[in-house]
């Protein structure tokens, strides 16, 4: 199987569906115009609705130019300089962090040593915590997006 490594984006898409609209709009024009005797009143309403696609046609290609990728270089960034403090204490560690999201969308889990904690807005993290094996998370707090853990 051969893997398709080109890039496809929404300027390509809107190339391809204006010019398939431009195409059924001239040929509704031509349909009309050859079913109906059309008067002065009718070539004003054609003209009208040739202005009225080229100008949706240049927004299309506006929204298509203006659109910005999901995934940039700024947020890559953001994600490596994401930064926790780890306490280790007599038998516990705490465990602070700013996390995004509402606390109805943090979700944390503790298995292997391996602390998992995912956020709203594709936030994922992991981060080992060594001599940990037989620890648990006994207290949750979330406020104001910093999330404090007490790992026992």
């Amino acid at each position: 199987m051969s893997n398709y490594k080109g890039k496809y984006s929404n300027e390509q898409s809107y190339g391809i569906a204006i010019p398939i609209i431009v195409i059924l709009f001239i040929g509704g024009i031509y349909l009309i115009t050859q079913r109906m005797e059309i008067g002065s009143v009718g070539f004003i309403l054609i003209g009208a609705g040739a202005l009225v696609m080229i100008y949706w046609t240049r927004v299309l290609r506006n929204m298509a130019k203006e659109q910005k990728p999901l995934y940039t270089k700024a947020r890559e960034q953001e994600s490596k300089n994401w930064m926790y403090d780890l306490i280790r204490g007599e038998g516990e560690f705490v465990f602070v962090a700013e996390v995004p999201g509402p606390e109805e969308k943090i979700a944390v889990r503790l298995i292997d040593r391996m602390l998992y904690i995912r956020g709203s807005g594709g936030f994922v993290k992991e981060v080992l915590i060594a001599n940990s094996s037989s620890m648990q998370i006994v207290d949750f707090k979330y406020r104001n997006g910093v999330l404090t853990l007490r790992i026992k």
